[in-house]
């Protein structure tokens, strides 16, 4: 390995540079999806960026798990998991009730297209992160007992 140039406030500083750009690729894919959604694109249109958005989440919740970090703030339990899990359906059901604003629907059929997404985002957001949650909680006693 090469030795580096930089100190190190300049090897903290562009972790730091790194991480926000990682963030700023995933949340930015996440706008440009839901934007070309809303504006009609096909689904062909954005595939190449759910499938950079999809390997980037990937990468990020297994190196994260790998490392035995969960989050510098939430903790690896089940009301945490209920509320994050609750705030994804509801953004969910709110971004189908944009999409099929001006259809010309029936209001019980609206309601349903709204709240059914939005209820299976909460389903399967809850059952990922409490598998996830279950993993972390492994991965730190293992790394703790070594």
């Amino acid at each position: 390995m090469k030795k580096s140039n930089l100190d190190e406030m300049q090897e903290l500083a562009l972790l730091k540079i790194a991480r926000n750009g990682c963030w700023f690729a995933f949340w930015g894919l996440l706008a440009a999806m839901g934007i070309q959604m809303l504006l009609g694109f096909p689904g062909k249109a954005i595939l190449g960026e759910w499938i950079i958005f999809m390997a980037l989440g990937v990468y990020l919740v297994a190196a994260c798990l790998h490392q035995g970090i969960w989050d510098r703030r939430l903790k690896a339990n089940s009301k945490t998991n209920l509320a994050v899990s609750a705030v994804a359906g509801v953004a969910m059901s709110i971004f189908f009730a944009v999409l099929f604003r001006g259809s010309a629907l029936e209001p019980l059929n609206y309601l349903l297209i709204c709240v059914i997404p939005g209820l299976a985002v909460f389903i399967l957001c809850f059952a990922a992160l409490t598998i996830c949650s279950v993993l972390y909680k492994k991965r730190r006693e293992k790394l703790d007992r070594e």
